[in-house]
């Protein structure tokens, strides 16, 4: 957290020591922990999400016929279901990793983004299915932000960063 905080105001060219700053600036706001309910509340949306995506993983790597079926109908050979599958279990394991969430959800930003698109591509139907892959990463983000003050930090507006 220090780390950010530092770069961010490195960034705008001032000194790094503002640790004196009010409980009313976000940035200190933003380095405090989260509360109890936030946290909890972070890792029900979190682990709503990683359920779902540990399932859709599973079935992929297993290359059970479900998986197979609809990847076949959005243009996917069979033989890249458990390869996919494989991607999933990678970036659901670097999400898990409270070191590394922030990057695990950026990777799987770009996953779902790529979902989305090939939604687009196939005329699925909007909201049950082309946007789906934004609600799943909508929880991602949403738990992440609730339960880890880095990705706060994070995603701060710039205008809360005392600029």
């Amino acid at each position: 957290m220090t780390t950010i905080v530092a770069s961010i105001e490195q960034h705008d060219h001032r000194p790094a020591a503002r640790h004196d700053a009010g409980p009313s600036s976000a940035v200190a706001a933003s380095g405090a922990a989260p509360s109890r309910r936030a946290l909890w509340g972070g890792r029900v949306l979190s682990g709503l999400a990683v359920l779902f995506l540990t399932f859709d993983a599973a079935i992929k790597v297993l290359g059970l016929v479900p998986a197979e079926q609809g990847s076949a109908q959005l243009g996917f050979p069979a033989s890249l279901v458990p390869t996919l599958g494989v991607i999933q279990i990678a970036c659901l394991v670097t999400y898990l990793i409270p070191r590394t969430a922030v990057l695990g959800a950026i990777l799987w930003t770009g996953y779902l983004g790529g979902a989305v698109a090939i939604h687009v591509r196939v005329g699925s139907p909007l909201f049950s299915h082309t946007l789906f892959p934004i609600y799943v990463a909508a929880l991602l983000w949403a738990g992440l932000w609730l339960r880890d003050r880095r990705a706060r930090a994070l995603l701060a507006a710039p205008s809360t960063l005392g600029r």
